[in-house]
């Protein structure tokens, strides 16, 4: 799966969160300064390239609708990202985040919580 540019990014969270919508939805939905509608049509057109929208035409408007799921995306994404910065190690991820005060207390607390849950769930699916 091809990655996103910031801006391509940017119009697929908003397809996610709305679902399905027009090229004025997203403006709608952009923080000012707005962008031109040429710019987000143009950028709609490259994800629907690209397989991560497609659209269904109403005359000469288009609802465009996300194909990829937002979590699919994260996962290839956040693989991608943890291949070329930890060496596929999450040991190294969380190391590099807990080190240098980048995490407090209370968020290393609930992460081993979760991460408690989740070896007893293992546990429990293995017996």
């Amino acid at each position: 799966m091809k990655e996103l540019t910031k801006a391509e990014e940017q119009v697929m969270q908003i397809l996610w969160d709305i679902e399905k919508g027009f090229v004025n939805d997203i403006i709608d939905r952009l923080p000012d300064p707005k962008p031109a509608y040429n710019t987000i049509s143009t950028i709609v057109r490259i994800l629907e390239t690209k397989g991560f929208v497609e659209h269904k035409a109403y005359g000469k408007s288009h609802e465009y609708i996300p194909v990829v799921s937002k979590e699919k995306y994260t996962n290839a994404f956040f693989g991608g990202f943890l291949n070329r910065y930890f060496s596929n190690s999450f040991k190294q991820l969380v190391s590099f985040f807990s080190k240098g005060n980048k995490m407090t207390i209370r968020e290393m607390e609930e992460i081993m919580n979760i991460l408690n849950e989740q070896i007893q769930k293992q546990k429990s699916e293995k017996q």
